[in-house]
């Protein structure tokens, strides 16, 4: 065990600082469960600033949302057991759903506005003439706890998440230029492994779903949120564009090496270029520039493959060059305004464009609707007297860990910890709080626990064993009236409580748990049915289209990084399920032939035949990659010899663009093909 960090003991104080405001409050205030402020207060706790800042204003919009909904139903229903339990289970689960598909921290909105009614509803099932004095006093505690954790963790040694996001930002641009390197200079620096350097995809969407808590952060950077949001698209573009120059560069060493030989100065100066790192150089990237355009080959109608190869070389790294000189310079950008100079709006695409996924969602929201179904029907049916707290826990815990692929371990961990700290409630319960009689003792004979469990929540590995451990505390002080409370009462509420914790862990593991490989299968099987779905015809694009589809290739990469680890422990089985990654790339070819679709038509080419071979063969389920059929290939094949054959005064830039796109599919499609040949053997 490491001995705690002046932070973790500084984090821990802060919180405790929080907690003991909203517990003075509540009591001065009244309220009937002041306990339930302090538990707020460690729940919305986070090193940074300005999460705890936006998870304050989310966390008072669910309680508000739920709340009202709560004193909506109970009323109306309360002479109907069934149908009130009916009710709120599928009010929690409406309100799971729709949390699950925003991926950002604003989905805590709608996790707290279900889980807030299940709180307040299910205790005032036997006593609903009380629910709206109830609901009431829950947004009160729930309020004030908000509001002295924003106080404390915004004012005392505030941490903002801005120095910490700019630290990853720094990182992944770190990280991106090393690849870069690696992939110009083959051999000078040993490459790491394709999952390595893949799980920069991962990091990139962390990054943008961690950066919607700038707006509310205490450091200079909340102000370049747009600027931050930018530099996440334009690494965004680079992670494709770097996978397309590495497969082009290998392509080329294996069919033509001799064709790269006036391309190893070029290749050099961008490699030193990448390195030096400035932004403010326009006219060094402009330079660079125009020796790929003097590099770059004529299409000609007997365009070899060598030739096609170098033609989409040359785009990409044009495209590499452009992707890093912005981000580089929106860094540079960032850094102003950091020093305290003006910031300026950045067009940028939103968090609502990454991956969602529909089934999982509707998958997890069943199974809390059917846990806590299955808990009311037995609190209703042996008419317990504490039976609430059952479906109440099972909801919560239910909503908790939906995200995870197997949620159970957490949920049973949670539980542990969960019931290991009734011990320590239950002692303060029945005897030292009977003998406090100012809250200057109550601070203190509360202090020991909560400063020093609260020493192990800014680390990782016991952050949700502490947390748990600390909820359950103050949990467990928070739903019980301390002045009248028994041994049998409190023995109720608990065993209510872990019938709760263990019909979730069941029916969780029933109905919802699912492989990180199932899950690796139906992420790769959602962006296929994409691709379909964009080479069918009608589809409405627009000019973001492409990124927009980068941008989800890229986070489905990110997601399936750490699965495709666990299910392919091997390295070797491992670089197999890397290169199944490639058919994630064909979304943004097929996006980008679809726009110059057209253009192309005025020459007398047309991709409609292409693009119905490919949805069709996107759009089929059960295929696994490196079986694209063989009629596809020669579908590119033959597209890629009309385009080669169209008049260029006719299909102008599109020409070639599209004949580097069409290259870069045959590559992610069949990667181990022969090469292409320009006409038809005899």
């Amino acid at each position: 065990m490491q001995m705690p960090k002046s932070s973790e003991m500084l984090f821990s104080l802060k919180c405790f600082m929080a907690a003991m405001l909203a517990l003075y409050v509540s009591l001065a205030a009244g309220l009937p469960r002041p306990f339930w402020a302090m538990m707020t207060a460690y729940i919305v706790a986070s090193p940074f600033s300005g999460a705890v800042r936006s998870k304050a204003l989310f966390r008072v919009c669910g309680t508000l949302i739920g709340s009202v909904v709560t004193i909506y139903l109970v009323p109306r229903l309360a002479n109907a057991p069934e149908l009130l339990s009916l009710a709120l289970a599928c009010w929690v689960g409406l309100c799971l759903y729709v949390s699950l598909l925003d991926r950002t921290p604003r989905s805590y909105i709608f996790m707290l506005a279900g889980y807030t009614a299940g709180l307040i509803g299910f205790p005032a099932v036997t006593s609903p003439a009380s629910v709206f004095d109830t609901g009431l006093a829950r947004v009160e505690e729930i309020t004030i706890g908000i509001l002295s954790a924003t106080v404390v963790h915004s004012l005392v040694f505030p941490q903002g998440v801005g120095p910490a996001l700019l630290a990853r930002l720094d990182r992944a641009i770190a990280d991106s230029q090393r690849w870069m390197s690696e992939v110009l200079k083959p051999g000078a620096i040993k490459a790491p492994n394709p999952h390595t350097r893949l799980a920069l995809a991962g990091e990139i969407s962390e990054m943008r779903l961690m950066s919607t808590h700038l707006p509310f952060d205490t450091s200079q950077l909340r102000w370049t949120a747009g600027m931050v949001h930018g530099l996440h698209d334009r690494l965004t573009i680079m992670v494709p564009l770097l996978l397309a120059v590495e497969d082009r560069l290998n392509a080329l060493r294996e069919v033509d090496p001799d064709s790269l030989i006036p391309w190893r100065r070029v290749l050099d100066d961008i490699s030193a270029w990448v390195a030096d790192g400035r932004a403010a150089d326009p006219a060094r990237a402009a330079q660079l520039r125009a020796e790929l355009a003097q590099l770059r080959p004529e299409l000609v109608a007997g365009a070899s493959w060598s030739e096609i190869l170098r033609l989409n070389l040359a785009q990409r790294l044009d495209a590499l060059i452009e992707a890093c000189e912005d981000g580089l310079e929106l860094r540079s950008d960032v850094g102003t305004v950091m020093a305290g100079g003006a910031a300026s709006y950045t067009p940028h695409l939103s968090p609502a464009v990454l991956h969602r996924d529909h089934g999982m969602a509707l998958r997890s929201a069943l199974a809390a609707v059917i846990t806590i179904l299955i808990c009311c029907a037995f609190w209703i049916a042996t008419a317990w007297p504490s039976g609430a707290a059952a479906p109440m826990m099972a909801g919560v815990l239910c909503c908790f860990f939906a995200t995870q692929d197997d949620p159970v371990p957490a949920i049973r961990s949670f539980s542990v910890w969960t019931v290991m700290s009734m011990p320590a409630g239950a002692i303060y319960i029945m005897f030292i709080l009977p003998a406090v009689h100012s809250y200057e003792m109550l601070a203190l004979v509360i202090a020991p626990v909560f400063l020093i469990g609260g020493v192990f929540m800014p680390r990782p590995a016991t952050m949700g064993s502490s947390l748990a451990f600390l909820i359950g505390v103050a949990g467990t002080l928070s739903l019980q009236d301390t002045g009248t409370l028994d041994i049998p009462s409190f023995l109720n509420s608990m065993a209510a409580q872990l019938f709760g914790f263990i019909a979730a862990a069941v029916m969780t593991s029933l109905l919802r748990t699912v492989g990180g490989d199932w899950m690796a299968r139906r992420m790769l099987g959602a962006a296929r049915r994409e691709v379909a779905q964009i080479a069918r015809p009608g589809l409405v694009r627009g000019p973001q289209s492409l990124l927009h589809v980068s941008a989800r290739m890229v986070d489905r990469i990110g997601l399936l990084m750490p699965r495709l680890a666990v299910a392919h422990p091997t390295p070797e089985a491992r670089a197999v399920a890397v290169d199944g990654l490639r058919e994630l790339r064909v979304g943004i070819h097929v996006a980008a032939l679809c726009g110059m679709e057209q253009q192309l038509a005025q020459a007398g080419v047309t991709l409609r035949p292409l693009l119905d071979k490919l949805a069709a063969y996107f759009g089929r389920g059960g295929h696994e990659h490196g079986q694209a059929p063989a009629t596809l290939l020669q579908g590119l094949d033959q597209t890629l010899r009309a385009v080669c054959g169209a008049a260029s005064n006719t299909a102008g830039e599109a020409r070639p663009q599209a004949a580097a796109v069409l290259a870069s599919m045959r590559r992610d499609l069949f990667p181990r093909a022969a090469a292409y040949q320009p006409e038809i053997a005899s």
